[in-house]
Formats: C-alpha cells, structure tokens, sequence
C-alpha cells in the first residue's frame, strides 16, 4: 500500500480574493495530509491552458472561460501528501457544482455558485478549488506548477505516529 500518494490542490483566484487560504488549508491539514510544495503564482493564460488542457474532454468554449478565470488572479498551488490523499481531498472539497456540494465540505460551506449562474454569466464556475482526479492526473498536473526540486521530502510527527508506530503493543 502506497500510504504516500500526493495530489495537486489549486486555490483558485476566487478562494484567493476572499481571503479563504488558511481555512481551506487548515482542512487539508486537520484530516492528516502534508504539505510537500506551496507557493503563490499568477499564472499565464498558457500555463493554465497547459494544466486543463490534461482533460481532453473540455469543450474549447469551458477551456477558455477557465483559462481566463485561473490566470485573473494569483492562484495558492500545493502538492499535499498522505495516505489515499486524492479521494480525500476531493471528498473534503465536494462536488464540481458547488450547489450539489455537501455542507461540511469547502465548496458546500463557502459558495453558491452553480453550473447554470456561470452559463448565465459567460463564465467559468467560481468553486474555489482544483484537486487531481486521480494518480496520473495528479503526476502531470505537478509537472504543470512545480519543479521536482520544489517538492520537500520529511517526515512529519503525525507520520510517525500515523503509520511508524504501533499503538497496539503494550509497554513491557
């Protein structure tokens, strides 16, 4: 078992404008998953074409409204590590929609938007977070924003705790 499986999570500008970071990344933090790379960038309309571009099955019209979107403002790109960490974080950020998305989760608890306002508007959806869908999405989509120097390797106390130590034997 791969209890180091990492993922990208990008803060949109959404989540950047309303001074949400530290509350959605003190969530990834609270379940038990590590920060291995964090910085703040504006991205290029390129770089941003470059990482959905991954997706080949967005429609051209979808691929620029969220081009436009990612790069009108800094984005917060992470790679979070732990066990199972791409279902988990998608499970903690809900669902696309932000209108469907469960309260408890960050998009369910910080916005309304929906598929049909963003039609409405000429838009892309305002749903304050990108998590890779899945391990080969993730490893290209890190490629996209960092370079493998950036990504630190150290093992944390809750590792230690989580997955080094058995808690089950007792102390002779």
């Amino acid at each position: 078992m791969n209890k180091k499986e990492r993922t990208l999570v990008l803060l949109k500008p959404d989540a950047v404008q309303r001074n949400l970071t530290g509350e959605i990344i003190s969530r990834f933090e609270r379940v038990g998953l590590k920060i291995v790379a964090m910085k703040l960038v504006l991205p290029t309309e390129e770089q941003a074409l470059t990482h959905y571009r991954i997706n080949p099955n967005l429609p051209e019209k979808i691929l620029n409204h969220l081009k436009t979107f990612l790069s009108a403002s800094p984005v917060v790109a992470m790679v979070l590590e732990g066990n199972k960490a791409i279902p988990v974080v998608r499970k903690l950020i809900g669902s696309t929609e932000p209108l469907k998305s469960d309260v408890g989760t960050i998009r369910g608890d910080f916005t309304l938007d929906s598929y049909d306002l963003a039609d409405a508007d000429g838009r892309a959806v305002r749903n304050l977070v990108h998590a890779s869908a899945s391990e080969s999405d993730a490893e290209q989509e890190i490629k996209v924003w960092f370079e493998p120097e950036e990504l630190v390797n150290y093992k944390s106390v809750r590792e230690k705790i989580l997955y080094d130590v058995n808690l089950d034997s007792k102390p002779e």
